[in-house]
């Protein structure tokens, strides 16, 4: 029950996904404009079926095959592994073997076929400590599993970002962010220690008193200081529901300052976020957590035949504000089903009450699942017509960056989620030198913008963003030059670092493997 990740993977496909297929001509049409139809017919009973084993196997090894007591051994099989590369001569860098399809990324990198491929088979919780307040777990541990494992026991993460397949080590090696950060902060900032394997193969853990210019340059450095294999982080005690109030919006000063105001509050407001609807109108959502609820006001906008949550609340822009009490588990995931509204355009009648009924317990389909049987066509289309970015801005610049939003793309919905920004040493931290409060802009969909063009429009948002002292989340693509990428970023911990690991020759700099020369 140890198997690795990509080969779970296979033996949950059916064996209709064979994917040489893809080079017929006949289905790579089906693929373009009929994709709907092999999503329904194929990915979704395929990811019921992935989602099955992996569930029961993390249960089994949990339960019955003791992983704290395995994890000792998978992290020597990484040493082994790493000094094999050294003792070969070192040859070209080192990467992680999971395959590029596998993250949750659109993106899949290309680096991967040249670097020296390392198996790093983390994928369990480890330990709980309630006294402490602390959760020991893997790299790839997920937050679906996080949830489901922690929330029965009445506790939960300060930051729980919100797809059920986000894991642990590509939110600490990446960005991690939800609706608690602008009190929380990012998910790097609810860990309290990291354990490597470094370029030699020795392991080191790091944290805020030991080795802290590493546990400092370890966030946002994309594997390329060491391989992680495993994370402590704080948990805080949950409640059952997430009392939510909705406040619709109709003028884009309006939206800003009711916003801005409810991100500021020191009281309350465990929760903030606001879905953009078009360039005026918006719906503002402040949430706290509850044992507490009226009955009749009970949403378990969790379940398979309830409606996509961005479409429900839509529908307050109309209906005017109101107030639901929903599960804490279905409010961390609202936006998993329907990945936020990327599936949308996939399945065109995905929220369609009959298809919700008959076949939503199946969604999404996984997104690791839809990469793969991507046709060249397929990925050309997403980079010519999809605009899938996270761009991180000030407060302060907010209404400005939706006017360039709205200029360059006009896509909606927009998703807005604060997050306090710590001064804290690194490759991201205000430019101010104190903690400042900061605002992710999501946007994912098809631009209707007039003269809207991919590599063009990126570039004019990168440079605004750089401009107000921003950042790019870099799971997308990104078109910055490496010179642009060291304006955006500070390195200069994070060289200090690769300097005294000796990482030039194990693994490549963070701008090596994340521009889009290197993804497909």
């Amino acid at each position: 029950m140890d198997l690795p990740i990509n080969i779970l993977v296979y033996l949950a496909l059916p064996a209709l996904l064979s994917f040489s297929w893809i080079k017929y001509r006949g289905l790579e049409y089906v693929l373009i404009h009929y994709r709907w139809v092999f999503v329904c017919l194929f990915l979704l009973p395929a990811s019921v079926v992935y989602d099955t084993i992996i569930f029961v196997r993390n249960w089994v090894v949990f339960h019955f095959n003791s992983a704290p007591k395995q994890h000792e051994k998978k992290v020597q099989n990484v040493q082994r592994q790493v000094r094999k590369w050294k003792n070969e001569g070192s040859v070209v860098p080192m990467c992680t073997a999971r395959p590029g399809w596998s993250n949750i990324s659109f993106r899949r990198g290309l680096y991967k076929k040249r670097l020296r491929n390392i198996e790093v088979n983390l994928l369990d919780i480890l330990s709980v400590d309630i006294e402490k307040e602390i959760l020991h777990v893997e790299p790839l541990a997920t937050m679906g599993q996080i949830t489901a494992f922690l929330n029965p026991l009445g506790w939960t993460l300060p930051v729980l970002p919100e797809l059920d397949d986000l894991t642990v080590g590509g939110l600490i090696m990446g960005v991690g962010i939800e609706t608690s950060s602008h009190k929380k902060g990012l998910f790097q900032h609810c860990c309290t220690e990291f354990e490597l394997v470094l370029a030699d193969g020795s392991v080191v853990t790091c944290s805020e008193t030991e080795n802290t210019d590493l546990f400092y340059s370890v966030p946002w450095s994309y594997g390329t200081l060491g391989f992680l294999v495993s994370a402590k982080m704080k948990i805080v005690p949950a409640k059952k529901y997430v009392k939510i109030e909705y406040a619709p919006v109709h003028t884009t000063d309006s939206m800003i300052e009711k916003f801005e105001s409810e991100c500021m509050k020191k009281e309350g407001n465990q929760f903030v976020e606001c879905l953009v609807y078009s360039k005026n109108e918006g719906v503002v959502m402040t949430a706290n957590m509850t044992d507490e609820a009226e009955e009749d006001k009970i949403n378990r906008i969790g379940y398979y035949y309830k409606p996509w949550f961005f479409k429900h609340v839509e529908g307050f822009l109309k209906s005017g504000p109101r107030i639901e009490y929903i599960p804490l588990r279905h409010y961390y995931h609202r936006h998993t089903r329907s990945i936020f509204w990327e599936l949308q355009d996939i399945i065109p009648f995905g929220n369609n009450p009959i298809f919700r009924y008959l076949c939503g317990w199946m969604v999404p389909p996984k997104i690791s699942f839809l990469k793969l049987t991507q046709g060249e066509t397929i990925k050309q289309m997403y980079e010519k017509y999809q605009i899938i970015q996270d761009m991180l801005i000030p407060m302060k610049n907010l209404k400005e960056s939706l006017d360039v939003f709205h200029k360059e793309t006009e896509v909606y919905p927009l998703w807005l989620c604060p997050f306090m920004l710590y001064d804290q040493p690194g490759m991201v931290h205000p430019a101010g030198g104190r903690d400042e409060m900061y605002v992710d802009i999501g946007a994912y969909g098809p631009p209707i913008a007039k003269g809207y063009e991919t590599v063009t429009t990126t570039r004019k948002l990168e440079a605004f963003v750089t401009k107000v002292k921003g950042f790019q989340m870099l799971y997308a693509d990104s078109y910055l030059t490496r010179e642009e990428f060291y304006d955006m970023f500070d390195h200069t911990l994070y060289n200090k670092m690769r300097r005294e690991l000796d990482c030039k020759a194990a693994f490549p700099e963070v701008y090596d493997k994340v521009n889009r020369k290197v993804r497909s």
